[in-house]
């Protein structure tokens, strides 16, 4: 085995470790202090505008529901909080963010045929995944460039 097909082993070694590393390594986040979200959601036909809606563990979220043509509701999954809107009439919702993951938002108020469908998210915390994923692919890159380069 010539000598750079060994640093080639070796690179691809120390690179595949780095990218275990990186996805599965606890790794401690201190997220920024708790602080009141206000957010404004609006209903419609079907829909929440916006679909997502992305908290940090810890916040007190309130959330007003503005319903744009007949009556909506919105009750978020895992935390067992709802309120109502009519048009002209708002509801507000308000409570802590103690549980990190993703929850459904769903309508409340049966507004038609389709109301099974109106659903949204509410994601509490960091993502993670994305964050460890990211570092995989960089760390995948620069191993890759390192075993090809011929110094």
């Amino acid at each position: 085995m010539s000598r750079f097909a060994s640093r080639r082993w070796v690179l691809g070694a120390v690179t595949l470790g780095l990218v275990l590393v990186a996805l599965l390594a606890p790794v401690p986040l201190a997220g920024p202090a708790p602080q009141e979200r206000h957010i404004s959601v609006n209903a419609r036909t079907f829909e929440f505008d916006p679909s997502i809606v992305r908290v940090n563990r810890g916040d007190t979220v309130l959330i007003k529901l503005q319903a744009e043509d007949v009556a909506h509701g919105l009750y978020v999954d895992g935390y067992d909080v709802s309120t109502q809107a009519e048009p002209g009439r708002p509801g507000e919702l308000r409570f802590v963010a103690d549980r990190a993951g993703a929850f459904h938002i769903r309508c409340a108020v049966p507004c038609g045929n389709l109301h099974p469908f109106m659903i949204g998210k509410l994601v509490v915390g960091p993502n993670l995944t994305w964050l460890r994923a990211v570092a995989a692919s960089v760390i995948a890159a620069v191993g890759a460039l390192a075993a090809v380069w011929r110094p």
